[in-house]
Formats: C-alpha cells, structure tokens, sequence
C-alpha cells in the first residue's frame, strides 16, 4: 500500500471522541460490496465527505476488504480522517472547503489553556 501524505489534519484523541459521538446517529450511506474500492465508490465517499464532513460505511461480507482496510485505503485516497471501525462499519471525518458551509463541524480545541490568563 502506497504511504500516506500528510496533508490532512491529525486528530486528537478528545476530537476523536467527539466525532465518534456525533457518529453514533449516522446511518451507513456508503457501501463496498465484493467490487471493492472502486472508483465510483471513492467519488460518493468524497462527494459525501464534501457535503456532510462526517460519514458512516460499512463493508458487507461478500467484500474482499476487512473494515479496517477499507476504511484505511479510503481515507487515503480521499484525504480523510478514519475516526473508528467497530465490526463491519467504518466512520470517516474531514473538513469541507466549501465556501458558504454554515454548518461545518466544530471540533474540540488542541493545545494548551489561554496564554497570558494567570490565575491569582
């Protein structure tokens, strides 16, 4: 398998967590099926990504890929995150860039307390 690139964002574990929750209500809206990855599968799961920022997969049993692998070979060929694999569902997350977007994700802040607020 190729390497990754390193030009999405990492998540923390507290994010993770969040997105994981938010997950929770999601129902699956991507598929893979014995054909695998296929290209039409990557432009749904972008497409999706683009428009939701968090989507929900599963991988049916008739596949040639383990949950894991599909959710590792898609979050690489669509420059997301993989949030969780429990069985055979899968959860992506990544950023949209569409202009306009009101209802963009917020996620829990990294780093460290306000600097300059001194406690007395």
């Amino acid at each position: 398998m190729k390497e990754r690139k390193k030009d999405t964002m990492e998540l923390t574990s507290k994010q993770r967590a969040q997105l994981r929750g938010m997950a929770n209500s999601l129902e699956v809206i991507l598929h893979i099926g014995k054909d695998g990855i296929t290209d039409n599968v990557v432009r749904q799961a972008d497409e999706a990504l683009e428009s939701r920022e968090l989507i929900k997969g599963r991988v049916l049993e008739n596949a040639m890929y383990t949950a894991r692998e599909a959710c590792d070979q898609l979050a690489q060929l669509t420059r997301s995150e993989p949030v969780q694999v429990i069985g055979s569902k899968f959860v992506l997350y990544r950023e949209s860039h569409r202009p306009g977007k009101t209802d963009k994700i917020r996620l829990a802040q990294t780093g460290k307390t306000q600097s300059g607020s001194k406690r007395k």
